[in-house]
């Protein structure tokens, strides 16, 4: 009996990761838009957000956009004590 319980569970762990493996990977914005002039310093994808930190003039900014759609959701200054 318990080499059969096994076995199903073998079973159900490949289905389960040859689906996993051949899922289409997540769509991603193609580009997303920073203040003309501004250096930016870092870009990563993180939890469906693509987040920039860039310099514009003397400030530095960290901008949060839908990483689907490329839409700016939020922007914050970074500030230095």
């Amino acid at each position: 009996m318990g080499i059969m319980l096994l076995g199903f569970m073998a079973v159900g762990f490949a289905i389960v990761y040859r689906v996993m493996r051949d899922a289409p990977p997540p769509t991603i914005a193609a580009s997303v838009i920073v203040p003309a002039g501004s250096e930016v310093l870092s870009s990563l994808t993180v939890d469906g957000t693509i987040q920039v930190t860039y310099r514009a003039g003397g400030a530095v900014m960290l901008a949060v956009f839908d990483s689907k759609t490329g839409e700016l959701r939020q922007s914050t200054e970074i500030a230095t004590q």
